[in-house]
């Protein structure tokens, strides 16, 4: 006898329909011929345990399991069968997507149960939904990860119904608590409106607001009792506010022949036999149980493997957004070419010859030339840009589901808008670098892009002047190369001496590309040359300042972010601000220390192996006493007691001097060892040639 494990975190004994489901699932005749086990997961090891005796796992619903998230990923790993039954939005943390109906609602998704969720239902044997309704929200989130899937009606008690001749005028029930959600706020305004009639609500009040005099509270009935008081019942009023993914209620009502005043967001409403035809729906209702069983057997019983189809030739287009949003979008491109044919990337023509020489496995055309060749390819898809600024008025534009839902960089975006379009397109950020780097073939470079396209976000280009000025004086060995593109501003008045090492780079994008593809650090604003610093993977400074990095920050593995505005402007921009800003403080307030802290930050990390250079954070503050170092850094203070002269003489050598003498004291290799976990020193490579002295 086969083992079915049902896993759900609330008690059956709760008269809700998820619950009466599962009961009405597990008390089946058909079900008799399998060994159930409910486990309503309130310890992890005896759910694991529980799963490996499993022949078949049910996943019910799971958001008030506290370890959720390690059970999706064991359940993901392990190599067992399992059927995703959905009773709500699960991945969202709010369970009931009411981001989908008012546009306030911000990042209500929780992000890593977002992506596993889609996991999950991609690897599911079968995925049950609630309605018509309930499956296309999640297809509109997960596309066709959910491709394996079945819709099942509210499985009401249809024995039970009774529906009478005679009804009830003068009184409209509602079942449950009064709440929001459940559209209790409307079920009052409604009672408010017809004074003549009773309201009597089975069950407790949530609301904070006055209650008219028409609504009366009683106890909680069981099931059998709602059925016979909806027989009787003429008009039953249903209006909830979150998209209900079944509404058994609303079923039992239709059933029962109320007339009733709904809205748009029942998910029963959204089946075929919904208004006219309610034989079709009992007969679906009874079928729903054992079909179940069916599916159950068949999936126990059967080995075979799908045959999943790649997407065939695919032309895709990214048609708005700057420089930089292309390079956000290609990890998605590159996803997307695993599952296709052929995939064909349209750009700019300018662009090309650049695209051409660093993707792989991609066919770059020109974007003008192409569009003559449409009927040449099995699917097109425009990416626009993300958020679609444009809306979606583009022709085979794909749109972001995920905007201000999941709080996530854009190239996670892009990816899980890409993963929609293929069962197989797994939407994990798959890594770095994905253009290939080069070795520079004269002296060690690093480069730095003082411009952008849109000039009032950019650092004062004095500053960058006086930057690269300090960086010729701590890595004397290395070449700078500036990106110089024709609207950047003028840099070289702004030298105080001769920069013999400063070269420019005022070619096109494969000029550009040869000179970061060798960097050994990138310094930018939020522009499109620091993403493309991304795309090498070079370890990268972004200075940010009205737009906050957030969503386009940059992407190497090792970057370090400088938002300027954080802390000294509370001004919230946009382009109409930006404009007119007369002070530009989120970009002046940043010093070049600030930003040569940053460096070293992030030298210290990529170049772990080369470390030769202790260097002071320039922006931590000291005060020497006798016995003691007070050290001030941002909002922290430590301080150093001295226990003996040499370390005193040791530890101001270092913060002052930046150099430290050979010694196995070991309470000095403490203090260096605090200094370092506090950002306070840094050990950073020299960088120097090898025919150096």
């Amino acid at each position: 006898m086969n083992n079915i494990l049902f896993l759900h975190d609330t008690s059956l004994q709760t008269p809700r329909g998820a619950e009466l489901t599962i009961k009405q699932l597990i008390n089946h005749n058909s079900s008799k011929k399998f060994h159930i086990v409910l486990d309503n997961i309130k310890d992890f090891d005896k759910t694991k345990s529980h799963i490996l005796n499993s022949n078949l796992i049910v996943v019910c619903s799971t958001s008030r399991c506290h370890f959720e998230i390690e059970l999706i990923e064991y359940l993901i790993f392990i190599n067992q069968p399992y059927i995703k039954i959905e009773f709500d939005y699960n991945f969202c943390v709010r369970r009931n997507i009411l981001c989908t109906v008012d546009r306030k609602i911000n990042n209500c998704c929780h992000s890593k149960k977002f992506h596993l969720y889609r996991k999950l239902f991609a690897k599911a044997s079968l995925n049950i939904f609630q309605s018509p309704k309930h499956y296309q929200s999640h297809y509109e989130f997960f596309g066709e990860a959910i491709s394996n899937y079945n819709i099942k009606p509210p499985t009401v008690f249809v024995d039970d119904l009774q529906p009478s001749k005679w009804k009830v005028e003068d009184t409209i029930p509602f079942f449950g608590d009064l709440n929001y959600l459940k559209g209790g706020k409307a079920y009052v305004a409604y009672a408010e409106s017809h004074p003549e009639k009773k309201f009597p609500v089975y069950g407790k009040n949530q609301l904070r607001q006055p209650i008219p005099e028409n609504i009366t509270f009683k106890d909680p009935v069981p099931n059998y009792e709602v059925l016979r008081i909806l027989g009787k019942t003429k008009t039953f009023f249903c209006q909830p506010v979150w998209p209900e993914p079944s509404g058994r209620l609303a079923a039992e009502a239709f059933l029962s022949g109320c007339e009733i005043i709904s809205n748009d967001r029942i998910g029963t409403f959204s089946f075929d036999f919904y208004p006219d035809n309610k034989t079709k729906a009992i007969e679906e209702m009874i079928a729903a149980l054992k079909n179940f069983w069916v599916e159950t057997e068949h999936i126990l019983t059967t080995n075979e493997t799908k045959e999943i189809k790649k997407l065939g030739n695919v032309l895709v287009y990214k048609s708005y957004g700057g420089l930089g949003d292309i390079f956000f979008a290609v990890p998605a491109i590159y996803k997307l070419a695993k599952v296709s044919k052929s995939l064909h990337f349209a750009v700019a023509p300018r662009l090309v010859s650049f695209f051409s020489k660093h993707l792989k496995n991609v066919t770059v055309v020109n974007e003008e030339e192409v569009k003559l060749q449409e009927p040449n390819y099995n699917h097109i898809f425009e990416l626009g840009n993300y958020p679609a600024f444009r809306g979606y008025d583009l022709p085979h534009a794909l749109q972001y589901p995920t905007h201000k839902k999941v709080k996530q960089h854009a190239i996670q975006h892009y990816i899980d808008t890409i993963s929609k379009l293929h069962i197989s397109i797994d939407n994990k950020y798959d890594g770095y670098p994905y253009f290939e780097q080069s070795k520079p073939l004269n002296k060690k470079h690093f480069v730095v892009h003082h411009g952008a396209g849109f000039l009032l976000k950019i650092w004062p280009t004095e500053k960058y002047a006086q930057l690269i000025e300090e960086l010729a004086s701590i890595f004397p060995d290395l070449d700078c190369k500036i990106i110089m593109g024709p609207n950047d501003p003028e840099i070289a008045s702004y030298f105080s001496k001769p920069m013999p090492h400063v070269s420019y780079i005022t070619g096109d994008m494969n000029k550009v590309g040869e000179a970061l593809s060798g960097a050994l650090f990138h310094i930018g604003n939020d522009a499109g040359i620091t993403h493309v610093a991304g795309a090498f993977n070079i370890p990268s400074i972004g200075i940010y300042g009205p737009t906050g990095p957030g969503s386009w920050g940059s992407f190497a593995e090792y970057n370090e972010l400088i938002w300027g505005k954080k802390g000294v402007c509370t001004i919230r921009c946009n382009y109409d601000v930006i404009l007119n800003c007369e002070h530009r403080i989120c970009l002046n307030s940043v010093t070049t220390d600030r930003v040569i802290a940053a460096l070293y930050k992030v030298l210290q990390k990529a170049y772990y192996n080369e470390q030769t250079l202790h260097k002071i954070n320039p922006i931590a503050e000291f005060d020497f006493g006798k016995n003691d170092c007070l050290i001030k850094l941002e909002d922290n203070e430590f301080l150093i007691e001295y226990h003996e002269k040499n370390m005193k003489q040791q530890v101001e050598s270092l913060l002052k001097n930046e150099t430290i003498n050979q010694s196995n004291d070991p309470n000095l290799k403490l203090v260096l060892d605090v200094l370092e976990q506090q950002n306070i020193i840094f050990n950073i490579p020299s960088f120097k040639n090898s025919n150096s002295a």
